[in-house]
Formats: C-alpha cells, structure tokens, sequence
C-alpha cells in the first residue's frame, strides 16, 4: 500500500477535470463530533454489475451527504454511469460517478466540508465529492478502494490543502466496486479532454439508486 500512495497522488489534481484552484484558506476549526440518535440513511445502487449499498453520514458531514441523498431522492443518479476507473494497484484506486457534468442532473454546488471539521476520513470503500476550488461541488462522487489520506485536508501542505469532502462509506458491494475498477479502459479516450487513460471501454450504469430501510 505504502507504495501505490505516491502514485495515485499524482493523478489527484486531475480528480475533478481540471487543476485544483490554489488558495491558502484555513480549514474551520472542529466542532465536538455529534452523535448519531437514529440509523443513519443508505442508499442501494443498482448497476449493471451489481449492487452497491452506501451509507451515508448525515451527522458528521450533513452538507455533504445531504447533498447527495438529494441527487438520490431525485432520482438524477438513475441512469448514470461510472465513467472513471482509476487503479493504481491491485486493490487501490477510486472509481468515479455521478451528473459527468450534464448541466439537466447537476444541482447547484455546495459548500465545502473538510475531513478536518468531518473527522471521516478517505479510507478503503469511503465515498467523497469531488470538486475543483472549494465550494464548487455538485453532483460527481467517487469510492475509493484502499485507504488514501492523501485526499484528507492537510493544513500543513501549501496551497489548497482543504482536500476532498468524505461523507459515508460502502456497507454492501465492494466487490463490485473493485470490479468496475479493474475493467478495462481505453488507452486514448478522454471526457472533455481529461481523465486519459482512465475512462473505461464499458462503463458500468447505474440503473438506479434509491433510499433502502434501515434498522437499529
């Protein structure tokens, strides 16, 4: 693991198209971690390669997973696809779903969380949004296979250093996300001339993604 990481760093600025903006911003001081008084939601994603149960915090990062629970609810997640494979080795890497920037499913953007204030961090089957500058995520979401601090926010590291806003993780499924990873992608194709070299040949759809009872 501890040689993969520097390699998957190096493709992190291309995470959400292009560079991230640099800014030297200060992550907001942490609050007392809250505790959760009911189940927390999930959400099953059926895709053509099978099903993906994600459950979502809605006490430690509410922007966050609200936000994405409102892609759900919605229903702009259904026919989706995950149309970035990243893999970097055997077990590590992150695929990528969500609006691919269709302007029809994409909701206005939401304010940044970072790990520092959520306390969750990208950790193996952990889902996160990504973005360009702060406060400029919508509605592409990814799940990372293998733990990958590199994408916490690092107040220590120069420039943009607020990372990525976690905000659940994968409770059914990692089979089928490490699945998707590891298809084949083309060596040429690109999405609006990024993500070269990760965008699979056949990308899995999401037939649809909908809220899923929960018990205590």
């Amino acid at each position: 693991m501890s040689m993969a990481a520097p390699s998957l760093l190096a493709v992190l600025g291309l995470w959400a198209m292009p560079a991230l903006a640099q800014t030297n911003a200060a992550p907001v001081a942490t609050s007392p971690v809250p505790v959760a008084s009911a189940p927390l939601p999930r959400v099953a994603l059926e895709t053509s390669a099978g099903r993906i149960v994600i459950e979502a915090d809605t006490v430690h990062a509410p922007i966050s997973a609200g936000n994405f629970l409102r892609y759900v609810d919605q229903h702009r997640l259904d026919g989706v696809t995950f149309y970035r494979d990243v893999k970097v080795a055997d077990h590590f890497g992150f695929v990528q779903f969500g609006a691919n920037g269709d302007p029809k499913r994409s909701l206005p953007p939401v304010r940044h969380e970072p790990t520092t204030v959520t306390g969750i961090k990208h950790l193996n089957g952990t889902i996160s949004t990504a973005r360009l500058a702060p406060g400029t995520a919508r509605g592409e979401f990814t799940i990372l296979a293998g733990d990958q601090p590199g994408m916490d926010a690092d107040p220590t590291k120069p420039g943009d250093n607020l990372g990525y806003a976690a905000f659940g993780h994968v409770v059914e499924g990692m089979d089928v996300v490490v699945g998707v990873m590891d298809a084949p992608v083309s060596p040429t194709a690109t999405l609006r001339g990024a993500f070269k070299g990760e965008v699979p040949v056949e990308a899995v759809r999401i037939v649809s993604a909908r809220r899923v009872p929960v018990s205590r």
